[in-house]
């Protein structure tokens, strides 16, 4: 098999299409800096997205100080959620033509100037709603640009051996820090006083963005300067559509769709079934998250060898059985362990699938639109959560709980045919293949 990169033309000289790297003139491989750079990424999203997970905590309690409303509370954490609905597929496009790294260090220049205000504004005693709403969307923004950019350097930072163990070590930090370490970590900050939480935040971009520094390469994407670029639009609609006529990365970004409702389900009406149904108070609750975290630690840890093992479609098949078992499980227990348990399988799972599904899509999409892609497919997938959240809500109204995660578990379950018809073992060598250049 020909190991060559997909190659196209750049002046005279063929440049990677996914690296931007020329290749030397005696033929040998540029140096492999894959280990430093894999560290210096999974470094930079840990650091980054346990800011982002604390902000998230910050911005609603500082709200409840500010107003007794739940709409008007809910509506602070809803403005850090929108801009993946408002601005992904705009934000795609920006990321296939400007240095991503770039991107990086004015995202978390943006998050930095918002944090710093809102510290001015705490100290001074001068903080508003209004306030509130407009530095949750801007953080919102930021992190848009933030997560996808990092998406689209592993391909040009990591060699092609070592990318599947990259992704799973940025997944397990990104799942891990923003959706369970920062927002344990922010309560503890606010405990301490609004001001010291966003003191740290601050701190936390600030040393994310040092440490970009020491990530080697060039992650400019290049294209071909005889085809047009197209407007905005017409770069959106290109990417959509790639997305949509490749079999398989359709397949995924639908069943990613029902996946990622099915947690937006899950994370909205936990609350309420540990304390009124189960009957936890906020160590058992703790307990109950801690389950869904160190099911992700675990998958991000054995990705590899499960998929030496299984293969990595048995390996994403897991991933929805795991989900089933996440929102099956309150279905017909309120036993903590029980659901902690539904809950550990559901974030093995998902990483288990994240990791997977990035190294599939890193070797099927050109680097020239790796971020329109990749912002396609969050949009499929962090849109769908809200979605979730509020389907459930009102399925949870009408019928009750119990049928409301019961329709999400079927939901899970009317995936699986699909998936094997779609993800079989001859569509992935044949992603090999084309990853390999052959």
């Amino acid at each position: 098999m020909d190991e060559t990169p997909a190659t196209y033309p750049s002046g005279n000289v063929a440049v990677d299409a996914s690296t931007g790297e020329r290749p030397r003139p005696d033929g040998a491989e540029p140096k492999d800096r894959g280990g430093r750079n894999t560290a210096v990424l999974v470094s930079f999203t840990a650091i980054t997205n346990l800011a982002d997970g604390v902000t998230k905590v910050v911005l609603p309690l500082m709200a409840t100080r500010l107003t007794d409303s739940p709409a008007q509370v809910a509506g602070v954490g809803l403005t850090l959620t929108l801009p993946w609905l408002l601005v992904a597929l705009h934000v795609g496009v920006l990321v296939d033509r400007f240095d991503r790294r770039l991107l990086l260090w004015l995202a978390d220049g943006v998050r930095m100037a918002v944090v710093g205000v809102l510290l001015l504004l705490s100290t001074s005693g001068t903080v508003t709603i209004t306030a509130l709403y407009a530095a949750g969307l801007a953080l919102g923004v930021a992190e848009v640009v933030a997560l996808t950019s990092a998406a689209t350097l592993v391909p040009a930072a990591v060699p092609r051996a070592g990318q599947e163990r990259a992704n799973a070590w940025v997944a397990g930090a990104e799942t891990a820090c923003n959706e369970f370490c920062g927002p344990f970590v922010g309560g503890l900050l606010v405990a301490a006083g609004a001001s010291v939480a966003l003191g740290w935040t601050g701190v936390g971009y600030l040393i994310g963005t040092a440490i970009l520094v020491f990530l080697a390469g060039r992650f400019k994407p290049q294209r071909d300067d005889a085809k047009p670029a197209g407007t905005v639009n017409q770069r959106i609609a290109e990417g959509v559509r790639f997305l949509w006529q490749q079999r398989l990365l359709r397949l995924m970004a639908l069943s990613l769709t029902v996946l990622s409702a099915c947690w937006g389900a899950w994370l909205a009406l936990m609350p309420l079934i540990a304390t009124a149904h189960m009957g936890l108070d906020a160590r058992g609750y703790g307990i109950l998250l801690s389950a869904l975290g160190a099911g992700g630690l675990l998958g991000a840890l054995t990705v590899t060898t499960i998929n030496r093992l299984l293969g990595r479609r048995w390996s994403m098949f897991a991933d929805l059985l795991g989900t089933a078992a996440m929102v099956a499980t309150p279905v017909f227990s309120t036993d903590l362990w029980v659901v902690a348990t539904g809950a550990f399988l559901g974030g093995m799972g998902g990483i288990l699938w994240t990791v997977n599904s990035r190294t599939i899509s890193q070797r099927l999409v050109d680097g020239g639109m790796l971020g329109r892609y990749n912002a396609a497919a969050r949009l499929f997938s962090w849109g769908a959560m809200p979605v979730g959240a509020g389907l459930v809500g009102v399925l949870a109204e009408w019928f009750g709980i119990r049928a409301a995660f019961m329709v999400f578990t079927v939901a899970t379950l009317v995936i699986i045919v699909p998936f094997l018809r779609t993800v079989t073992p001859g569509a992935l060598a044949e992603v090999d293949r084309q990853g390999a250049g052959a």
